[in-house]
């Protein structure tokens, strides 16, 4: 007979001697001194060392796992952990909260601000950006992103779900959008461009509607902060979410292949904590 004991994968934990830990993953956990628990470590670390042999990790600018109680351990980009904005730390502007499920704003004033601006920091025509979503919500609130509605115009953001539709925009509102059909707003999304006449959506490991091969018109003016859980617009915070992150990333434009690993690796973890959707 099977004896369950009740436990979620989160509370097993290894005990004996020192694990070495990957460099990048030991300066994560050094930094966050909220993951105690070795078995988080060591599946958080699992996730630092499949995403470096599928080569994806080199390309990621910034990333961040809200799964801890507090905007102080929720801060922290996985690939350069310091305690800088220059290092692309998460402040939280007044209505997020944090459990181990993510972090999630309130559809009026919460928002993540990751310090990145897109026009200093990527490379036109190589970039992507996704978060892991685990709110089925129908609603004008936009996931992430930036826009610039003044002066020189631009746009590089996502909404998961309105009116049934995804929409995504890479440098242009009306001739770079991805607009496609989305019932369920649940699951990892990647916007991701890798030349002037190919930006595509996914959604976990399927390509959502078809390649967008219309010309970039490159990032224009956007040089304020990319944010998570609402719309940069031109330096000021709209469209807010109340809709819970547990993973959000920016970076370089990802391969087709890469796009199917990195999902492959983030629903790991996310089943791993038990909070896939």
């Amino acid at each position: 007979m099977k004896l369950s004991l009740g436990l979620s994968p989160r509370d097993y934990t290894v005990s004996g001697g020192a694990v070495a830990y990957d460099t990048d993953a030991q300066a994560y956990f050094t930094a966050n001194t909220a993951i105690t628990s070795d078995a988080d470590k060591n599946a958080i670390n699992t996730f630092y060392l499949g995403l470096k042999s599928d080569g994806v990790y080199t390309k990621i600018k910034a990333m961040y796992l809200p799964l801890w109680s507090s905007a102080r351990s929720n801060k922290w980009n996985l690939v350069n952990p310091l305690d800088t904005n220059a290092a692309f730390r998460l402040t939280f502007a007044t209505g997020m909260t944090f459990t181990s499920g993510g972090m999630a704003g309130n559809g009026t004033t919460g928002y993540a601000i990751t310090q990145l601006v897109p026009n200093t920091n990527l490379t036109n025509n190589s970039t992507s950006f996704g978060i892991y979503c685990r709110t089925n919500l129908d609603a004008l609130q936009y996931d992430c992103g930036i826009q610039r509605t003044t002066g020189t115009t631009g746009a590089f953001n996502l909404l998961t779900r309105y009116s049934n539709n995804l929409y995504s925009d890479h440098y242009n509102n009306s001739t770079n959008r991805i607009l496609t059909a989305n019932t369920n707003s649940q699951g990892f999304y990647q916007s991701i461009r890798t030349t002037s006449t190919s930006f595509k959506v996914f959604k976990n490991s399927a390509q959502l509607g078809t390649t967008n091969t219309s010309a970039s018109s490159g990032f224009g003016g956007l040089t304020n902060n990319f944010l998570i859980g609402c719309l940069n617009d031109t330096g000021t915070p709209s469209f807010y979410s109340a809709r819970q992150y547990s993973l959000a990333y920016l970076g370089d434009g990802l391969t087709d292949t890469d796009a199917t690993n990195f999902n492959t690796r983030v629903n790991t973890l996310m089943t791993y904590f038990g909070i896939n959707v």
